[in-house]
């Protein structure tokens, strides 16, 4: 198991949002496992209830979602002045997606199934203002 970042977690949160449970389940497991604060949400419009969103430290959002999609988070986040990373995961990757994902100010893009430690280790990375 990875060390966790040297930081106080007690305030901060780390967001996955994701419209399908199973998916959201699953990371939140496995990314307390590897130490990390997780809160899940089944969309945008949940997110931006959540009261400890002004606290997020970073934002793992799927690109496709009814209602809001990856990029309208993003655009939402931005517009309420939320600095956290963002983290879009989709099914599929390509160059197009890469390049709006750029455009939007995401700070990565990964591809599921996520494997091992990938985001993990881009969260931690994320985090510590790399991308």
């Amino acid at each position: 198991m990875r060390t966790p970042l040297a930081m106080d977690f007690s305030r901060t949160h780390i967001f996955v949002v994701d419209d399908d449970l199973a998916v959201r389940s699953a990371l939140k497991f496995a990314l307390e496992l590897e130490g990390l604060p997780i809160q899940t949400c089944a969309g945008g419009e949940e997110l931006f209830r959540h009261p400890d969103l002004a606290h997020a430290a970073c934002v793992v959002v799927d690109r496709k979602m009814p209602g809001m999609d990856g990029f309208a988070v993003t655009q939402e986040l931005l517009a309420r002045g939320i600095a956290a990373p963002i983290i879009l995961i989709a099914a599929e990757v390509n160059d197009r997606v890469r390049g709006r994902a750029a455009r939007a100010g995401i700070a990565q893009v990964l591809e599921k199934p996520l494997q091992g430690t990938v985001l993990s280790d881009a969260i931690r990375l994320a985090m510590q203002g790399g991308a």
